[in-house]
């Protein structure tokens, strides 16, 4: 019996957000049951990747698409926002995608992996759509999917994935190599020799400080991994599990969860019909409107706007110019006020109103959380993701507003808990509360601010 598709499960439900509001599908997985959750301890862990040195595997959560091809640039030149002019091996970018009306449908790192070869990697929103393109337009190329390990069946990933991060990683890739550090700018990638391997690297960074996100074929992970482990012993490299990682989004201000604007559109009809109904994923938060539409962003509102390149033909590209000059939503950092946070977790001891449980270091429990941001008496953005950053000893969220609360400083509050509240398991009996937070820019840390990103699309 085939899998029931997107497009049936939204008509056998009868509306898109009911039936993702009460889909019981994990909010992330981060390599939960493949990783361990904790080495050591999470606070500990989410510190070495500013103290000393990290290495984190992030091999299991992610999903690969591996395209093949005399088209495999086209394709994606077609439907991504971005400069291709230039692009093909040994090159990475991050890859952004909209649909015929301008609205997000995912972000994935780029890898080039030859002169015909790719391998687009992240969430499955952006995959999805290429691959759906790639099958069933006319394109001269082979698409194969690597899922998470969760999903995977049993058998190992094609490749593993290793970060090494923090003030210490460029001594220890200079003691693993026996080179000098190679002079490698934000996203650009060089090959390193590992134990013996040929290792790809991406010079990659969380917080502004200094990383590469190394792979390789699987078989030979093992090897890698433990001579990174031996060369660390003296740069107190800290293994990091699955936990702390899942927080490092908050620091470098990137938005894991925007919902993909796929529901609405009468045109998108055929690819609902393609893809199974468990893409829907989860929706969680205090946002709440039956219209899928209301959850809907643009690059703009994310900050992708300067990976916005009109001079090629793109799938959006007409919406998206016409968009340009409008008014546009800022990503921030809403840092959240400690009383009403710590009034949060009391509520657990105390008598009165029960409210949503805020689960440490990472509070998110719908694939795609939204909450609603409030501000001179109405909505004013929403908030996407939210946990707890070691660093700064502080309860924060990504969020998109309006330019006029996007100012560091301003202050506004943010909705949480379910109203009405939904069937998904991690939602328990709760009442709603209103959150004072503080704008701040994203990412969060001046460091990161200075340095993160730089050259991301060059």
């Amino acid at each position: 019996m085939a899998a029931e598709s997107l497009q049936a499960a939204i008509d056998r439900v009868g509306n898109a957000v009911d039936l993702m509001r009460n889909q019981p599908r994990r909010a992330f997985s981060h390599g939960f049951g493949f990783v361990p959750g904790e080495f050591t301890n999470w606070r500990e862990e989410a510190l070495a990747w500013h103290e000393s040195c990290a290495l984190l595997d992030q091999s299991h959560h992610m999903n690969d698409l591996f395209i093949d091809g005399p088209d495999t640039f086209r394709l994606l030149e077609h439907l991504g926002v971005n400069n291709f002019r230039g692009f093909g091996n040994d090159k990475a970018k991050q890859f952004v995608a909209v649909g015929d009306d301008g609205h997000y449908i995912g972000d994935a790192v780029l890898f080039g992996l030859g002169d015909t070869s790719a391998d687009l990697v992240g969430r499955r929103t952006a995959l999805d759509w290429v691959e759906y393109h790639a099958r069933t337009g006319e394109w001269d190329v082979t698409v194969e999917r690597d899922p998470q390990s969760v999903d995977r069946g049993g058998r190992p990933p094609k490749l593993y994935r290793f970060e090494i991060q923090g003030p210490a990683a460029g001594p220890l890739v200079e003691k693993l190599t026996g080179q000098p550090i190679p002079d490698v700018r934000f996203f650009g990638m060089t090959s390193l020799e590992i134990a013996g391997h040929r290792v790809r690297a991406l010079r990659h960074g969380m917080a502004g400080q200094i990383g590469f996100e190394l792979f390789g074929p699987w078989d030979e992970g093992d090897a890698v991994r433990e001579a990174i482990l031996q060369a660390g012993e003296e740069f107190d490299l800290h293994r990091v599990g699955s936990v702390a990682y899942s927080t490092a989004n908050l620091e470098s201000g990137w938005i894991p969860g925007p919902m993909p604007a796929i529901f609405t559109d009468d045109n998108l009809r055929a690819y609902r019909e393609w893809l199974p109904a468990s893409s829907a994923g989860s929706l969680g938060g205090s946002l709440n409107s039956p219209d899928a539409a209301d959850y809907y962003v643009t690059p703009y509102d994310l900050g992708y706007g300067k990976f916005v390149d009109f001079e090629h033909e793109f799938v959006g590209r007409d919406a998206l110019r016409a968009r340009a000059a409008e008014p546009h939503r800022q990503k921030v950092t809403l840092v959240w006020h400690p009383d009403d946070v710590a009034k949060v977790f009391s509520s657990l001891w105390t008598p009165g109103p029960t409210y949503k449980y805020f689960n440490l270091p990472k509070a998110r429990y719908g694939l795609f959380h939204m909450d609603e941001v409030l501000a001179g008496g109405g909505r004013a953005g929403i908030s996407m993701d939210c946990g707890y950053v070691v660093r700064d000893q502080a309860v924060v969220s990504l969020a998109v507003v309006d330019e006029a609360f996007a100012r560091p400083g301003t202050e506004v509050r943010v909705l949480w808990g379910e109203n009405p509240r939904s069937t998904k398991p991690a939602v328990e009996p709760h009442e709603q509360v209103e959150i004072r937070a503080t704008v701040e820019s994203a990412p969060l840390s001046r460091f990161a601010r200075a340095s993160y990103r730089t050259g991301a699309n060059q």
